[in-house]
C-alpha cells in the first residue's frame, strides 16, 4: 500500500466552510483520477484524492450529503456549496477517499502516480513524471509483473 508521509491528523473542508472534516491515521495511494465520472462530478479535467481507513474519518462541522453515483459507489459533498469530497466504493467499506484539494494544506499529500488514464481527456499532457496507469493502479501493477518488470 503506497502511502505519503503525512501527520497524524489532516483538516479540510467545503468551500462556503460549513462543512469541515478530520482525517485521521497515514493518508495513501494517493493519485490524479481522469475517469469519467470523477470529472463530471467536479467539473475539473481530474482530480486528486487520497485515501485513510475509513474509522479515520469524521465530519466535525456540518453534514455531508451523499450521492450514489453508480452502483458501486457513494460520493459525499456539501449540500450548501456542492464542493465533492468524498468517494466510498461498497467493495472497499474499510477505506474512503478524500479530495485532496479539500484539505486545508493539500501540499501535504501529493499524488504518487496517475490512474485511469485511458478515460483521460486528449488535450491533458503530464509533464510531471509520474506513473499513469490506464486503469486502476493495481490493474497497472499487475500487467507489470514479478520484479515491476513490464
Amino acid at each position: 500500500m503506497e502511502s505519503t508521509d503525512t501527520a497524524s491528523v489532516l483538516t479540510g473542508g467545503c468551500h462556503c466552510g460549513r462543512l469541515r472534516y478530520e482525517a485521521r491515521g497515514t493518508a495513501f495511494h494517493p493519485t490524479i483520477c481522469h475517469c469519467v465520472d470523477c470529472r463530471r462530478i467536479a467539473g475539473s479535467p481530474c482530480v486528486a484524492w487520497f485515501s485513510v481507513e475509513r474509522n479515520g474519518f469524521r465530519v466535525v462541522a456540518g453534514e455531508m450529503r451523499l450521492y450514489a453515483s453508480s452502483t458501486r459507489a457513494e460520493r459525499g459533498f456539501c449540500g450548501y456549496c456542492g464542493t465533492p469530497l468524498t468517494f466510498q466504493a461498497h467493495d472497499l467499506p474499510d477505506e474512503i477517499d478524500i479530495t485532496t484539494a479539500s484539505l486545508d494544506e493539500p501540499e501535504r499529500v501529493p499524488p504518487l502516480d496517475h490512474t485511469r488514464v485511458a478515460r483521460r481527456l486528449s488535450w491533458m499532457r503530464f509533464a510531471d513524471g509520474l506513473p499513469a496507469y490506464p486503469g486502476s493502479r493495481e490493474e497497472g501493477l499487475a500487467r507489470k509483473g514479478p520484479g515491476g518488470q513490464g
